[in-house]
């Protein structure tokens, strides 16, 4: 067992009402699973992904990686735990600012020690598979949306993670690079990756190997 979600709750309080992101959330991923999460704007997807990615908390329930109780940690050990383990593509993309396209790559290396040399073997096998060789000396700002979205996926599959998780990963990206993306995906979990992401579009969650629909922060079991 990956990990495990168990009676996950999380809130936010307005107008001193509860308004449910998570309500009453369970799950189990064994590693080597592909799952796509589906449902609607707002019922929650993004949330799941910040709480199994260690960004965001929770009010009530456990939260098991690698039977390690996330849920009980201090915030140290669960940055630890998500750094050496975790390879997120955000939404957004999250790329910073003042760093070239080669140090964005780069980043999740420095967090985990990796001596200088592995740290260019790497970064230049992620620019060559993605192609943008060429944009390597480039800021953020001077780069498409796409492009962005490729740096941001390089960047969290260069530290080769245990678990990817990735917020509608091809959303910046037309349809060519898309399907690219899907089948490195595959590619990757047939590797023994795990793959959590979440997305609107049916032809990317055909490509896991389980699907899990949420709405109002529920499971919404009649389309499971």
């Amino acid at each position: 067992m990956l990990l495990q979600l168990k009676n996950i709750y999380k809130w936010v309080t307005q107008g001193g009402r509860r308004i449910f992101l998570l309500n009453d959330l369970n799950l189990e991923v064994q590693e080597g699973e592909f799952i796509s999460i589906m449902g609607p704007s707002g019922s929650g997807k993004s949330t799941l992904l910040n709480v199994i990615g260690m960004l965001d908390g929770f009010q009530e329930g456990e939260y098991d990686f690698l039977d390690e109780p996330v849920h009980a940690m201090k915030e140290k050990s669960r940055s630890k735990l998500y750094k050496e383990y975790i390879g997120f593509v955000f939404q957004q993309y999250h790329l910073i600012d003042e760093l070239t396209v080669y140090e964005n790559i780069e980043t999740p290396l420095l967090y985990k020690n990796v001596k200088s040399s592995e740290r260019k073997a790497l970064v230049a096998d992620m620019l060559d598979r993605f192609n943008i060789v060429g944009k390597k000396d480039l800021f953020p700002s001077q780069l498409s949306g796409g492009q962005q979205q490729l740096v941001g996926i390089a960047r969290a599959l260069v530290a080769k993670p245990k678990l990817i998780l990735a917020d509608e990963p091809t959303g910046n990206l037309n349809s060519q690079q898309s399907t690219e993306i899907m089948e490195l995906f595959r590619d990757l979990n047939k590797e023994g990756v795990t793959i959590i992401q979440a997305t609107h579009s049916e032809s990317n969650a055909s490509y896991g190997t389980r699907t899990i629909h949420l709405l109002d922060g529920m499971r919404d079991r009649s389309k499971e």
